[in-house]
């Protein structure tokens, strides 16, 4: 599992930070990219890096402001064109089904496969299959906004192959098996319990992508202990009262949440064009002040999200 940033600015493309796209790299889990919004600039991005349109399977969109959705429309169209032809899926507040639809009707744009849509009407769980849950809560921002929360499926037990091994127990289809937990008997007569040769299940991994928001009582849900919280971070400390003017917030508001939360790693992102170089290095300054863990991330920076070997089930 990994995290790549397409595009860590807000409000308008700047020279060294697109508007908002992060993508949540699954190639090992379930071999897909899942993005979270879609800012103008969003193809030109992903051509400097490895990923595949193709590859992409979900799309969630925080809100429908535009640096976070005028370059979904261009993004589906690619994708068409470069081989994507199994559905897609977007996840968003009402009206992200208006959006893409007009646009790709009066552009007259055909695409090779299908759109599934999920509009967002209230919060609690969207998605739910065998390897991921993922939660939408909403936020306090000047349009209806939605944090997700990424909960991976814990990982079963590894099968103790060495300690199988000591207990003179052949290698073959049995091993299937003792892998699923059943009890076994072997040709020797003996009877085992295939649990005892299973390993400590993995806890699997949380990722919370919280969008342009005020400080809410909401984001605390998406973020309680979460291995890594992507947060915007569109003011310094010094201009809360900007942030809560405009429906933001600030980098220490960021490091105070993710503190409370007991998160393991803070990812700053939608950096004001206002932050650039030292300055951009004082956000991140301040809020490990608050909370140690802290990066204020740029464009291209892809994150690994290792699993907590001391975190099992």
């Amino acid at each position: 599992m990994q995290i790549e940033f397409l595009g860590t600015g807000s409000g308008v493309p700047g020279k060294f930070r697109n508007v908002s796209c992060t993508a949540l790299r699954l190639l090992d889990e379930c071999n897909s990219v899942w993005l979270f919004d879609v800012g103008e600039g969003t193809q030109q991005q992903i051509l400097r890096s490895n990923l595949k349109p193709r590859k992409i399977n979900k799309i969630f969109i925080t809100h429908l402001h535009g640096d976070h959705i005028f370059g979904l429309p261009g993004l589906l169209s690619s994708r068409s064109f470069q081989g994507g032809n199994t559905p897609l899926t977007i996840y968003g507040p009402k009206g992200i089904k208006d959006f893409v639809q007009v646009s790709l009707r009066v552009s007259k744009t055909k695409l090779s496969y299908k759109i599934i849509y999920n509009e967002i009407t209230e919060p609690g769980k969207i998605v739910d299959d065998d390897k991921f849950t993922v939660y939408a809560e909403a936020l306090d921002h000047q349009i209806a906004c939605f944090g997700y929360r990424v909960e991976e499926h814990d990982h079963p037990g590894e099968l103790m192959v060495d300690k199988l091994k000591d207990a003179q127990i052949p290698s073959g289809p049995i091993y299937g098996q003792i892998k699923a937990g059943k009890q076994v008997t072997l040709p020797d007569g003996r009877v085992i319990n295939g649990k005892d040769f299973i390993g400590h299940a993995q806890k699997g991994r949380t990722i919370a992508i919280i969008g342009d928001t005020r400080k809410n009582p909401n984001s605390y849900k998406i973020a309680k202990n979460a291995d890594v919280l992507i947060h915007e971070s569109t003011f310094s400390k010094e201009e809360a009262s900007l942030a809560r003017n405009y429906y933001h917030s600030t980098n220490v508001q960021a490091a105070a949440l993710a503190k409370k939360a007991n998160v393991k790693k803070l990812l700053l992102t939608h950096i004001s064009s206002r932050y650039t170089g030292k300055m951009a290095n004082m956000l991140q300054k301040q809020a490990r002040s608050v909370f140690k863990n802290t990066y204020v991330v740029k464009d291209f920076d892809v994150v690994d999200v290792p699993f907590d070997k001391n975190q099992t089930v």
